[in-house]
């Protein structure tokens, strides 16, 4: 979720985060051979079910993008499930740099964005 609200604050991209087992709610629908879908593929408990989405991504000509501690698009360091997802989202924080600055966004400064949030 965090990697999401990263792209969409820096970059401006709209993107959707879903937990492994949501695909087939709507997601799915959405994906065409323009959609880019990065897959945390980390957690042993969630692999599974995580390698068949990616298969169902590429099946509608999906492009995918895995990150993994077995081999994955962008390599993380092995360790325990409790602490892959501080791991897994390194990685995602660079792309929503490297895409807010190759599209010329105004990192520091993103727009409509408060340093702090309220609460009503």
């Amino acid at each position: 979720m965090e990697a999401s609200l990263k792209l969409k604050e820096i970059s401006y991209i709209p993107c959707e985060a879903y937990a492994a087992g949501e695909l087939k709610h709507g997601t799915i629908s959405l994906i065409d051979k323009d959609s880019l879908t990065v897959a945390l593929c980390c957690v042993d408990e969630l692999k599974s079910k995580t390698i068949s989405n990616i298969n169902e991504v590429k099946a509608r000509n999906g492009r995918t993008i895995t990150v993994s501690s077995e081999g994955g698009d962008i390599p993380v360091p092995d360790a325990p499930d409790l602490f892959m997802p501080m791991l897994e989202v390194i990685p995602m924080q660079l792309l929503a740099y490297y895409t807010a600055l190759k599209r010329g966004c105004p990192i520091d400064k993103p727009r409509n964005l408060a340093k702090s949030v309220t609460v009503e």
